[in-house]
């Protein structure tokens, strides 16, 4: 199916498949988008971090990821487009909301019944501050704890040591506290009942019951998948000026890349995990980067037009190489997830689900790139939850440049 559809060539760049290719990779032969000169194949990163802000589009969505929402989050057509274009508004006002409400920010989430941003105050935050957010198209919510004193309730559990029964924590703006998710069965475990006494000490914890423990999604090699770091099969996430970035779980610094028709592609120039799970991939030998998701001939292949981050509640997509194309919504953003090779922190947590070999996908948002696929628990049949590391902090810790589509 994949070569097929690769027929047309403006995807079969796609990859460097990197193009979002999340999931399958492409060969070079078609033209396609082209890079600023000297960056084809270049090994070494861009000056600047991409685009964090969403661009202008006719189009916010393609019909085919208006679909894939109605399937995957049981809306209409005409909700899956007034969803993807609140989710526009809110993902521009919530970083300027927080700059009003200074040290009275206490978080801010995408409120899917109302359609519309939704930001947390302290009760000392002025009449000013609360008329000006209000004003903004945004609605207010008292809390009690400010968003700064839950990251330090947060910040005293990740210096925590935690046993495998405990699948990770977040803070959870809605509640007002950081929420520890428990493996079921190992609730009554005495290292969790001991981990869980050190982390109310910290501060307000809630409890969560989740059905199994996190894991990456890397796979052993299998014919026909997108990329290959020696045995393991994991999928390209975004492309960036020189290349493209993935999960850091998915190969070590030096380590080479071949892609699914078994050609050379690159090598690993950075890597991190665990503490992170980020990477980047420089490419070459033929192979060249475009601002396209793979759609996996479940929606058409998606075009980046930027990075801007999507709130807490709004909805987001994920194209892997072994599970295709799936949607759900922003569970919790800055989670610290422990997987048995260590903790690893500041991921975002999703309803969407995936399989092995889907490690390194990409997660998007309408047109705006969100990060790449780490691990999680469940599958594509029975459901589950799946993290992935922030696209912008993988540009930022490179100094890489995203690469978007600016038509």
């Amino acid at each position: 199916m994949r070569r097929r559809r690769l027929t047309h060539a403006v995807l079969a760049t796609l990859l460097l498949l990197g193009g979002l290719a999340t999931a399958g990779t492409v060969p070079a032969a078609a033209t396609g988008s082209t890079p600023p000169a000297g960056s084809t194949g270049s090994t070494a990163p861009a000056e600047s971090t991409g685009s964090a802000s969403p661009t202008a589009s006719a189009k916010p969505a393609s019909d085919g990821l208006l679909a894939a929402m109605q399937r995957d989050l049981g809306l209409t057509r005409r909700q899956a487009e007034a969803r993807v274009a609140a989710e526009r508004a809110a993902a521009v006002l919530a970083p300027k909301a927080r700059r009003t409400a200074g040290e009275a920010y206490a978080g801010s989430w995408f409120d899917a019944a109302r359609g519309r941003l939704t930001v947390a105050l302290t009760p000392d935050a002025s009449p000013d501050t609360r008329r000006a957010i209000r004003a903004a198209g945004a609605g207010i919510r008292t809390a009690t704890r400010t968003a700064r004193q839950l990251d330090a309730v947060k910040a005293r559990i990740d210096r925590l040591s935690a046993p495998s029964g405990v699948s990770g924590w977040h803070v959870d703006p809605v509640a007002g506290t950081v929420v520890v998710d428990i493996v079921r069965g190992d609730r009554a475990d005495n290292d969790v009942r001991r981990f869980l006494s050190r982390a109310r000490e910290a501060g307000p914890v809630t409890v969560r019951t989740v059905s199994a423990a996190p894991r990456t999604f890397a796979a052993g090699t299998v014919g026909g998948d997108p990329y290959y770091t020696g045995n393991v099969r994991c999928s390209i996430g975004f492309s960036v000026y020189g290349g493209f970035v993935t999960a850091g779980h998915c190969g070590s610094p030096g380590a080479g890349v071949s892609g699914w028709d078994g050609s050379y592609i690159g090598t690993f120039q950075g890597s991190s995990f665990p503490d992170n799970d980020y990477a980047w991939v420089s490419v070459g030998s033929g192979w060249w980067t475009v601002p396209v998701v793979l759609g996996w001939g479940t929606v058409p292949d998606q075009l980046v037009r930027g990075s801007a981050v999507a709130p807490v509640g709004s909805s987001v997509c994920r194209s892997g190489s072994t599970s295709h194309w799936h949607c759900g919504t922003v569970l919790a953003t800055n989670e610290t997830v422990n997987y048995s090779q260590g903790a690893v922190h500041q991921l975002t947590k999703t309803s969407v689900c995936a399989e092995p070999g889907d490690s390194g996908g990409s997660f998007i948002t309408g047109d705006q790139a969100q990060g790449v696929t780490s691990g999680g628990w469940g599958n594509c049949t029975g459901g589950g939850e799946t993290w992935f590391q922030p696209v912008n902090e993988i540009l930022g810790r490179y100094g890489l440049t995203l690469h978007t589509y600016t038509g």
